[in-house]
């Protein structure tokens, strides 16, 4: 193993945040409505006003799906 990078070694394959399905639960927002209104483009504002949350949690909510997707597993082997 002469070129062994010790900065690409074994990671674990676990997620250090919660997936998307975790928080809309957490949120009391359907998970699958969700994913309809964001296929849509209903605004964070619109999604918020249906699902009854506001809209900063629900900014948050459309914000991890745009970055993480529906699961953030990190890591890799």
């Amino acid at each position: 193993m002469d070129n062994f990078d010790e900065n690409l070694g074994s990671f674990p394959p676990w997620s250090r945040i919660p997936s998307l399905v975790e928080m809309t639960a957490e949120a009391g927002v359907d998970f699958d409505q969700l994913l309809a209104g964001i296929k849509q483009g209903d605004s964070s504002a619109a999604l918020a006003a249906r699902f009854g949350i506001s809209e900063e949690t629900m900014a948050d909510l459309v914000n991890h799906f745009w970055h993480y997707g529906i699961g953030s597993v990190i890591g890799g082997d």
